[in-house]
């Protein structure tokens, strides 16, 4: 089931929408929009031409195709897909093994709060939410039965659930790592200065006029939090209400694997890291965890910065 979307993501880029006549003529900017994983996306590159420009948004689309060829939960056949229908995946797709040797350190760093194997839990809530009835506690005990991240082995030769029923979904994640894919894409093709957008922000060196991309937080009502400057650099932003998973709008998509409930503790939360994958992990897992546990994370992790927290 597919939850009811308001937008998957809510992130408003200001940094080259907004940019001044003046750094327009100092270099040539290029633009494309497309979409990765059911989320709207966009890039800008400086200092490239069109035709240039062309080649690498085609090779753009072909990485997230590919990709989400990997880490989509809808499309058939995806690796994801036949992970959760057999419960084991054979020789997995090395992005695939890594982006779960990242969820493994991110599940740790959490306490528990990341947990991709939250995906039968979700998928309960999702279904009572379209149904507006409240779930038993049986039902979730039930549920959680078929969650857990100990009951998960992965290794690049196989990725298995120990428990029937299980499933995973990367949605917390994904999104930042398809982020930092493209990066890499467009660096080694020799651009400095790119803004990626894939859900979650990629800032690749500055804008036209030299000065650092910057992007503006917004909650999902398009209500403005602040501007984050970013230069080589990435920036996640989740809220539970980001995605709804009812009609009316009252249950959020984020859900805490330690309690099987939609319990979140703040309707925002920005990151900036190095990473676009571990910002990505971390803003859905904050959004579950106290301010002190917070903190104590980001004293641990100095890369590590909290832009806005409601």
């Amino acid at each position: 089931m597919r939850p009811c979307l308001t937008r998957r993501r809510f992130m408003t880029i200001c940094a080259a929408a907004a940019l001044p006549r003046q750094a327009l003529a100092e270099a040539p900017v290029t633009r494309w929009r497309g979409a990765a994983l059911g989320a709207e996306s966009a890039m800008t590159l400086v200092g490239i031409g069109d035709d240039a420009a062309d080649e690498i948004f085609a090779a753009t689309r072909a990485e997230i195709d590919r990709l989400e060829g990997i880490f989509s939960l809808y499309r058939a056949g995806s690796a994801l897909a036949r992970l959760n229908t057999t419960g084991k995946l054979d020789t997995p797709p090395s992005e695939l093994v890594e982006l779960l040797a990242l969820s493994d350190s991110l599940h740790r760093l959490t306490g528990g709060a990341f947990d991709p194997t939250i995906q039968p839990l979700w998928q309960l809530l999702a279904l009572a939410a379209q149904e507006r009835r409240r779930l038993e506690a049986g039902e979730i005990a039930e549920a959680k039965r078929r969650t857990g991240w100990m009951h998960l082995r992965h290794s690049r030769d196989a990725i298995r659930f120990e428990r029937e029923g299980m499933a995973l979904t990367l949605n917390g994640i994904a999104q930042g790592y398809i982020a930092d894919r493209v990066a890499a894409l467009v660096r080694a093709r020799g651009l400095t200065d790119v803004l990626i957008d894939m859900g979650e922000i990629a800032a690749l060196g500055r804008r036209p006029d030299h000065k650092p991309w910057r992007a503006a937080i917004a909650t999902p009502d398009g209500e403005f939090v602040g501007a984050t400057p970013l230069c080589d650099r990435a920036l996640a932003t989740s809220a539970p209400l980001g995605t709804q998973l009812d009609k009316a709008g009252r249950v959020g998509h984020i859900l805490d694997p330690r309690t099987g409930r939609a319990e979140a503790r703040w309707r925002l939360v920005s990151v900036a890291a190095d990473s676009a994958a571990l910002a990505d992990g971390l803003s859905t897992a904050f959004c579950l965890m106290p301010g002190d546990a917070i903190d104590s994370l980001l004293q641990a992790h100095p890369d590590v910065s909290l832009e806005a927290i409601l």
